[in-house]
């Protein structure tokens, strides 16, 4: 019997880690087991269990295998099969239909990161501006997190996230990695094994990371600037503070200092809900441990003053002067150091400037006619939506469902399941998988890149992203790019000798390439990305590089240095509660909640509650609740949690909408207000009542 060939791939989901992979070709040409790849330093040999078990997902009877059209009213399921060329024909022409009715703005390409290839995904720009359709302003993760951290060194890009291997005391802030990004864990536990060092994880709730801490600090949602505050009024009072250091690499020191000489532990205890020996530890130990390395996450920045907090918890390692040392440092993603040229991919050289950038998180009011969330502009009368799952991962979804239902809107989603999304739609297209088609990755959590070739044939007429881009753009006479005429490897090899990266066939050899920078690069020991080379304590909130929209939210408001910004959405007395939608380990947004490996493990849609708040109102452990507020209600079950804050409850997981007794997910709760400086959701900051169903 022929034994498996083990052939190299990069798992393609949306996650910072972007994991090498060894995957098993069985002689069939099915796909055997998938591990990580151990030569890879980062991944090093390392995968979470839903990508362990990931042909589930590629060989689940429910994927789609032939283009369909709906023949029944909208949602209702009825779809016929047709043809590749039939269903192509019908969404041509309800484009051009569009854009002879409204103009070509009214065309609204739709995708997010449920593949991170920059080919697949990113090719749908190229439809986008060779047809003067309206672009997408990408705010439903990243903004908040990255312009915080940009607002202090003026870069995304910093240590090495390897090092955390080699420090003596990693941090890790806002995120929970052993649900969302395993290799985190990898390296902070091998330097505990190897140095004895110290792990604290800071979060909303006692997540698995958490229980895995030396020190764990759970505090209430969006007060994480207070928390870093405290830390930095302890630094300077009991001499940690690396004047020397400050002087040299930052912009206002003294001022910083004398802020916050009144940011007490005192003062931030009464607003974090930790106590004064919490605080005063935790930063001790910051002080009296050179290597600190932050490991700074998305979820504490998901608030409406997150970039505000991101800002502050980034500005320890420049008081303490931790970018000198090899394990030390704030780190949140590598994002700036591939500098690769899209041109060709993206179409860039194509691209309309006065063409509308319509914002992704305001979907709802979009589609519902919102005039400002419009911009003053034509309706939205076509959509193609790929990698992207809005009728369940969308804030407000209330308005999302109620805009996807006009009969006046036509949507083709090409998908690998029925979602929520394409059940909507008027014609469904069927999506290749990462293994099945060919692409490129890159790492924000690492410094990899990794090609990721195709390995296998998807099941039916499944077709890549970049086929159907192509297509359409032929059928409504786009303009001319050479873009459309090229494979994906043509694109990846393209990109990569533009790029300065060599050959794609190079690449393959290879498997990956290394593209972290030098330590005095990565740790700015050369000078923080200013003109002056000085981190800012106090950033021009309007102009941080990089933003790629003008300012947006009470930007106007925000403060000058590192501070707690009390614009969260605070409990009161009809919403007495505060909601946080954490990820699930077992799903990655609405990916994986087909599979039945995950469903199994995580159950149910449930609210994590503390026991006396849930006494309180009659709840007992795993009785039906409806959680709500003025944007729709949610019904789930309660589950009894020690070690949450009191009025803060946790509902982890985007599940389907039907797993749900009223068939409103949770993001039927959230929020879409552009967050400041330059938008994004709050998705972790929502006020709500609670009572028993």
């Amino acid at each position: 019997m022929n034994a498996p060939v083990i052939r190299s791939s990069a798992c393609p989901h949306d996650c910072p880690s972007t994991c090498a992979l060894d995957v098993e070709v069985l002689p069939d040409g099915r796909i055997g087991r998938i591990r990580g790849a151990k030569d890879n330093r980062y991944t090093a040999g390392v995968i979470c269990a839903k990508v362990a078990r990931y042909t589930e997902r590629l060989y689940h009877p429910d994927r789609l295998t032939h283009p369909l059209v709906r023949v029944g009213a909208k949602g209702d399921g009825r779809f016929e099969r047709v043809s590749w060329d039939k269903a192509l024909d019908i969404v041509a022409e309800k484009f051009l239909e569009a854009e002879e009715r409204f103009g070509a703005q009214a065309v609204w390409p739709y995708h997010f990161a449920g593949t991170m290839g920059l080919v697949q995904r990113d090719g749908l720009h190229r439809l986008r501006h060779a047809k003067s359709y309206s672009h997408q302003y990408d705010t439903i993760c990243t903004n908040m997190a990255w312009n915080g951290y940009i607002a202090g060194t003026g870069r995304l890009a910093g240590p090495d996230p390897r090092e955390m291997a080699v420090s003596d005391f990693v941090v890790i802030w806002g995120t929970n990695p052993v649900s969302t990004q395993v290799n985190v864990m990898t390296h902070a536990i091998s330097a505990r094994k190897t140095r004895g060092a110290k792990i604290a994880v800071i979060d909303v709730y006692p997540t698995e990371t958490l229980k895995q801490a030396d020190i764990g600090l759970v505090l209430k949602p969006g007060t994480d600037a207070a928390l870093a505050c405290a830390v930095m009024h302890v630094l300077f009072r009991d001499g940690f503070a690396d004047r020397d250091y400050l002087e040299k690499y930052t912009d206002a020191p003294r001022e910083l200092e004398a802020h916050v000489k009144t940011r007490t532990p005192e003062w931030a205890a009464s607003i974090t809900g930790l106590t004064i020996g919490e605080i005063e530890t935790f930063a001790r130990m910051v002080g009296e441990t050179k290597r600190t390395f932050f490991r700074l996450g998305y979820g504490f920045t998901r608030s409406r003053n997150g970039t505000v907090s991101m800002h502050a918890a980034s500005c320890i390692a420049s008081v303490t002067g931790a970018w000198k040392y090899e394990g030390g440092g704030a780190f949140h993603n590598n994002g700036r150091i591939y500098e690769l040229n899209k041109t060709m991919v993206e179409g860039i050289d194509i691209v309309d400037e006065t063409t509308r950038r319509l914002d992704q998180c305001l979907i709802g009011r979009i589609l519902t006619g919102d005039g400002e969330a419009l911009q003053d502009g034509p309706p939205v009368a076509a959509m193609l939506i790929q990698n992207t799952n809005p009728v369940s991962v969308a804030p407000e979804q209330a308005l999302v469902k109620e805009g996807f239902s006009r009969d006046d809107l036509f949507v083709c989603v090409h998908e690998q399941f029925m979602t929520e999304t394409a059940q909507m739609a008027d014609v469904v297209l069927p999506a290749t998988q990462f293994l099945e088609h060919d692409d490129i990755y890159k790492g924000g959590g690492h410094q990899y890149l990794i090609f990721g070739p195709k390995l296998t044939d998807g099941p039916g007429e499944a077709r890549e992203n970049l086929y159907v881009q192509n297509e359409i753009a032929q059928r409504t006479g786009a303009k001319e790019h050479p873009g459309f005429r090229m494979t994906a490897r043509e694109h990846v090899d393209w990109m990569l000798q533009k790029s300065g990266y060599g050959t794609l066939e190079e690449l393959e050899e290879k498997r990956w390439l290394d593209c972290q920078p030098d330590f005095e690069s990565a740790h700015y020991i050369n000078g923080f990305a200013y003109p002056d080379g000085k981190f800012r304590f106090k950033p021009d909130w309007p102009r941080i590089p990089a933003a790629n929209n003008g300012p947006m939210g009470p930007w106007a408001e925000m403060p000058t240095l590192p501070d707690y910004w009390p614009v969260v959405e605070e409990a009161d007395e009809t919403h007495p509660f505060r909601l946080a939608t954490s990820p699930a380990r077992s799903f990655l947004n609405s990916t994986f909640n087909e599979t039945p490996g995950s469903r199994k493990k995580e159950g149910r849609p449930e609210v994590m509650i503390l026991p006396e708040d849930a006494s309180a109102l009659g709840i007992a452990d795993g009785d039906v609740v409806v959680l709500g507020n003025k944007r729709g209600r949610v019904t789930l079950h309660a589950r009894y949690t020690e070690g949450l804050k009191q009025g803060v409850v946790i509902a982890e997981g985007i599940w389907p909408n039907d797993a749900y007794p009223d068939g409103n997910g949770i993001n039927t709760l959230t929020g879409a207000d552009p967050v400041a400086p330059y938008g994004g959701a709050a998705f972790h900051d929502t006020a709500i009542w609670i009572r028993k169903a």
